[in-house]
């Protein structure tokens, strides 16, 4: 039970002590980093209810492994015993609400992901629960490999890639064509939240004209800025769109059918924010006509994406199974963002990413 001393700055009670249980695989080196932070912090890591990690970084561990029913137990009571927990109980909605219902103490929900929101919004928390708890995302630690996989998707749509390789395959030496020089293209950034803002400072390097799109409008160095509702005649200047946005009633389907259409033809998309906030079947077709020439997705609308997506067979399409924010360093740099939230909490100071309860991220 926390130790409750008096109102902090997040809206919670603010703890003169912190247990965080540990939901999500790490190693007993990360656990000991997170405990030996701040002698206020309890972290509950107990190694035999994790699966086998397969590889370094691997927080999620060997799918073929299951908990027994008493471990299971023991993982569950952990999680209830807990003021705040790091990740959500086996990375899915459901446990979080279970947990969230069991233990009336939990103060704090660090995600793992930048878009945990959208989890917590899936938990349907009861308007009580949610009031209670103070959730941080992840937000931020991913943005240095999503803003290289962005330079990467517009480079290769840019570079023909896709031709490339098939001339490869059929040993033709193919006769001079045109390839698209970066630093000619207008490249439009949907949500210049924190990936947004480093994938523009990306494309500001490499010379190209940047065009950032926002809810709100915020001034961004260097960046020709608009809101949602400018997105159409944007699109009409626009070279290549990469899609930054988090999963939210208001971002459904905002780069639309008429976005796309609007845009110039040979259009390049990058997705690396949610791939609901793409309007999947038009961007399809017009990958079809070619006025989308090439889109690299590390997110679609649905995952894991259908069989019988036509995604998998088109072949100005380049595909990641939504991994291009795992890196080996990426539970580290969590854990220095948790390292720093728990601080906060304890010091009774704002802490970094609150996820907005109405918005989810």
């Amino acid at each position: 039970m926390p130790h409750v001393a008096r109102l902090g700055q997040t809206g919670n009670m603010t703890p003169q002590r912190l247990r965080i249980a540990i939901c999500p695989v790490i190693t007993a080196a990360q656990a000991k980093r997170l405990a030996d932070a701040d002698p206020r912090i309890d972290v509950d890591w107990q190694p035999d209810l994790y699966a086998p990690q397969r590889f370094e970084g691997d927080m999620d561990g060997d799918p073929t492994w299951q908990r027994t029913l008493e471990l299971q137990a023991r993982y569950d009571a952990m999680c209830d015993g807990a003021d705040a927990l790091f990740g959500l109980p086996d990375s899915r909605a459901s446990k979080l609400r279970r947990c969230v219902e069991a233990n009336p103490h939990l103060i704090w929900v660090q995600t793992m992901a930048a878009g945990g929101g959208a989890q917590v919004r899936a938990a349907k928390l009861c308007p009580a629960d949610l009031s209670r708890l103070t959730v941080t995302t992840a937000a931020g630690v991913h943005a240095d490999t999503l803003a290289e996989f962005a330079l990467y998707g517009v480079l290769a749509g840019a570079k023909q890639l896709p031709e490339m390789q098939q001339n490869q395959r059929d040993h033709i030496w193919a006769d001079l064509a045109p390839v698209r020089h970066v630093c000619d293209m207008t490249v439009t950034v949907v949500g210049m939240g924190h990936i947004g803002r480093l994938v523009a400072q990306r494309f500001l390097a490499l010379g190209a004209r940047v065009i950032g799109v926002n809810r709100s409008l915020r001034d961004v160095a260097g960046v020709e800025m608009h809101t949602d509702a400018d997105l159409i005649e944007v699109a009409t200047r626009s070279d290549a769109i990469v899609n930054c946005l988090p999963a939210t009633a208001d971002t459904d389907k905002l780069i639309s059918a008429s976005v796309l259409a609007a845009a110039k033809p040979g259009l390049i998309v990058v997705s690396l924010g949610r791939g609901s906030c793409i309007d999947e079947d038009a961007m399809i077709a017009l990958l079809r006509t070619g006025h989308v020439g090439f889109a690299a997705l590390d997110v679609v609308a649905r995952e894991p994406l259908a069989a019988d997506s036509p995604l998998w067979d088109l072949p100005n399409v380049l595909l990641s199974p939504h991994n291009m924010a795992f890196t080996k360093r990426l539970t580290d740099r969590i854990i220095d963002l948790t390292i720093d939230n728990a601080r906060a909490l304890l010091d009774g100071r704002p802490m970094q990413n609150v996820m907005d309860k109405h918005l989810f991220y």
